[in-house]
C-alpha cells in the first residue's frame, strides 16, 4: 500500500491548481483535500496514518494562522496608533477652530473615523488572506441595495449635511418649528434634537428641518419680546403706557436700547388691543421674560384702575312681535295680571 502523502506534501503538489483561485480559494481547497483525505484513512481502517494526518494538518494550520494572525494583529495595532494620534490632532484642531460650528465637527470627526477603520479593515483582512478586491465589489453592490432600501435615511443624511453647511441654525440656537419650540441640543447626519421647554428631548429627521418654515431666535443677538393686552375704550392709552413703562426699572435683563414700547394695535369689537415691547440679549430667558411681564402687566393695570375688558354683545330689540302677548311685555297695568285698576 502507498502511504498517503502528508498535508504539505499534498499542497506542494497542488500549487499549479490553487494558485488561479485566490487566497480563499486556496484554503477551501486545502481544507477540501486534507478532509478527504482523513475521510479515506477512516473508511480504510488506517488508524496510524490517520493519526500522523491529522497531528501534520493541526501542525500546518497552527504554523499559517499564527504566521498570518501575528502580521495581521501587528497590522492593526501599527494602525490604529496612527488613527489615534491623527484623529486627537485633527480633534484639537477642530476645537480650536472658530469657524467651524460644533456640529460640522462632529460631522468631520465621525466621517474620518469611519473612513480610517474602512482602511484598518481593508489592510487586515489582507493580512488574513482574504480577497478584498472581490470583498469590496459584494460590498458595493450590497451598498447599492441598501441605499434602495434606506432611501430615507439617506435623504436625512443630505439634509444632515445641508444643514452643517448652510447653517440657518446651530448648536445652542433656539428655534422654532412648526408649533415646536425649544434649544438645539445636537445635529447628527440623521436628525436634529431639540431640548423644548418641558426639558424633554425632541427628535426631528433633517429632511423635516430643511422643508418646513424655522425661525431661529438667536441668530440677531437681540430678541424682541411682545406681551399683548386690551383695554376698555373708555381708558387712555397714554394712561396704560405711562403705567407699563415703569415696569422694567431695575431689571438688568431688558435692554434700554432699543427701548422698551407699549403701541395700539388693533381697535377691536370690545377693547383696545396694545402690546408691551421690549428687547433682550439672552434668548434663553425669552419665555420667562414673557410669562413674568403677562402677569406684571395684569397686576399693574389693575393697580392703576385701567379697565381690562372680556368681550360682550348688547342686544337691541326694535321690534319684538314674536314677545307681543308674553308676560314680559304685558303693561303694568293689565287687568289680566292682576294689577292695576279694574275693568267695570
Amino acid at each position: 500500500m502507498v502511504a498517503p502523502q502528508s498535508i504539505p506534501q499534498r499542497l506542494q503538489t497542488r500549487t499549479d491548481t490553487t494558485a488561479q483561485s485566490g487566497p480563499v480559494g486556496e484554503a477551501a481547497n486545502r481544507f477540501n483535500n486534507a478532509f478527504s483525505d482523513g475521510l479515506r484513512l477512516f473508511v480504510d481502517g488506517n488508524w496510524e496514518g490517520l493519526y500522523d494526518h491529522l497531528t501534520s494538518g493541526a501542525l500546518y494550520l497552527l504554523g499559517l494562522l499564527t504566521e498570518r494572525g501575528l502580521q495581521s494583529l501587528a497590522a492593526f495595532l501599527l494602525l490604529y496608533i496612527i488613527y489615534r494620534a491623527l484623529y486627537l490632532a485633527s480633534e484639537r484642531a477642530l476645537d480650536r477652530s472658530d469657524s467651524i460650528e460644533p456640529g460640522l465637527q462632529s460631522l468631520l470627526l465621525k466621517t474620518f473615523r469611519v473612513a480610517s477603520f474602512f482602511f484598518i479593515g481593508t489592510v487586515v483582512l489582507d493580512q488574513l488572506g482574504v480577497n478584498v478586491a472581490v470583498l469590496v465589489g459584494g460590498l458595493g453592490i450590497a451598498g447599492i441595495v441598501a441605499g434602495f432600501a434606506a432611501r430615507d435615511s439617506l435623504e436625512n443624511f443630505i439634509a444632515g449635511v445641508t444643514v452643517l453647511v448652510d447653517k440657518p441654525f446651530q448648536v445652542g440656537d433656539y428655534i422654532e418649528i412648526g408649533d415646536q419650540y425649544g434649544q438645539v441640543d445636537e445635529i447628527t447626519l440623521r436628525s436634529t434634537r431639540l431640548r423644548t421647554v418641558r426639558n424633554r428631548t425632541m427628535v426631528l429627521p433633517n429632511t423635516h428641518m430643511i422643508t418646513q418654515e424655522l425661525m431661529n431666535h438667536t441668530k440677531r443677538n437681540v430678541l424682541r419680546i411682545d406681551v399683548s393686552f386690551g383695554i376698555a375704550y373708555k381708558e387712555v392709552p397714554d394712561e396704560a403706557r405711562a403705567a407699563l413703562l415703569s415696569l422694567f426699572e431695575g431689571d438688568d435683563r431688558v435692554l434700554t436700547e432699543p427701548a422698551p414700547s407699549v403701541v395700539v394695535t388693533e381697535m377691536a369689537d370690545s377693547s383696545v388691543n396694545m402690546a408691551l415691547r421690549f428687547y433682550t440679549r439672552n434668548p434663553d430667558q425669552e419665555v420667562p421674560l414673557r410669562w413674568e411681564y403677562t402677569e406684571k402687566v395684569r397686576e399693574k393695570l389693575r393697580e392703576a384702575d385701567i379697565e381690562i375688558p372680556f368681550p360682550h354683545r348688547q342686544l337691541f330689540l326694535d321690534e319684538a312681535k314674536a314677545l307681543q302677548g308674553s308676560d314680559l311685555l304685558a303693561p303694568a297695568d293689565d287687568p289680566a295680571n292682576g294689577e292695576g285698576p279694574s275693568a267695570e
